[in-house]
């Protein structure tokens, strides 16, 4: 019986002649589906030759086994890493993606002075409390100033919906120093402020990343966490009123930690009597 299995592999060029009556298009696509070309042989080469031990089979079958264990393990990780480049990608794009506001959102109001000068502040939230978007509006001042603050608030805005934290902003703003500056009033948690935009972004910083740091004043809440934290103990899988009233507040109008200020008193009873 024959022990051993050569195989050998050849180059083989070769030219095929077609007659055609008429060199076109159409011809010349059909032109490999006829049968009635002349073929001759130009050159044949000897490409590759393999001896193979046929007593060896199983081991030669063992190592192909292998070959493609190794060939399957590479495209694993090739189409692990098209994943992660695509996983990647997506991120990228949601990282560039702006987040609008929707139609009807929560906010508040702050009215404050600043050396003679009124600065109304807007903010526009998320439904998860996060903020959104800001407005300013001032008085005793020109067009031109105006339409800057305008302006000024409409971009801080698209950054905060573009995914830049509002930490950044206030960094970048607390304490710059411009008139109009001074004493605050109107404002229970800042006194003082060094220009408006020192005064803005104190007062977003305090209601919305409860940065006390940047308060001149201190919470009025500290006292009545105890109280709070028992309240929501007891009515927490009970009133569903209360944690619907806590999904609708503005967490900027409460300054921040306001699910601890929100305290349900429906079932105590206030005795109104005076002494005689």
């Amino acid at each position: 019986m024959a022990k051993y299995l050569v195989e050998t592999y050849y180059n083989c060029t070769f030219k095929v002649s077609h007659y055609l009556d008429e060199v076109n298009d159409s011809e010349l696509k059909n032109l490999e589906k006829r049968d009635d070309g002349k073929y001759e042989i130009i050159d044949v080469k000897l490409d590759n030759r393999k001896t193979k031990n046929l007593n060896k089979v199983g081991k030669i079958s063992e190592l192909n086994n292998k070959e493609n264990n190794k060939i399957d393990l590479l495209s694993e990780i090739k189409s692990e890493n098209i994943k992660s480049n695509i996983v990647s990608n997506k991120n990228i794009q949601d990282a560039n993606k702006r987040f609008g506001m929707p139609d009807r959102r929560k906010g508040y109001i702050q009215k404050a002075t600043i050396g003679n000068h009124k600065v109304y502040l807007h903010t526009g939230e998320y439904e998860d409390g996060k903020i959104g978007e800001i407005f300013i509006d001032t008085s005793k001042e020109g067009e031109l100033v105006k339409a800057l603050m305008n302006n000024f608030a409409i971009a801080i805005s698209l950054g905060l919906q573009y995914g830049v934290p509002l930490d950044e902003f206030v960094s970048a703003y607390v304490g710059t120093k411009f008139e109009p500056s001074g004493k605050v009033n109107g404002n229970d948690r800042i006194l003082s402020a060094s220009s408006i935009l020192d005064y803005i972004f104190r007062e977003l910083a305090i209601s919305y990343l409860n940065r006390e740091d940047l308060a001149h004043t201190p919470s009025i809440s500290g006292s009545d966490k105890i109280v709070d934290e028992k309240s929501e103990e007891i009515n927490e899988d009970q009133n569903q009123l209360l944690k619907i009233v806590k999904d609708i507040s503005s967490k900027g109008f409460l300054r921040s930690n306001y699910k601890k200020k929100l305290v349900d008193l429906s079932d105590i009873r206030i005795n109104l009597k005076g002494k005689k």
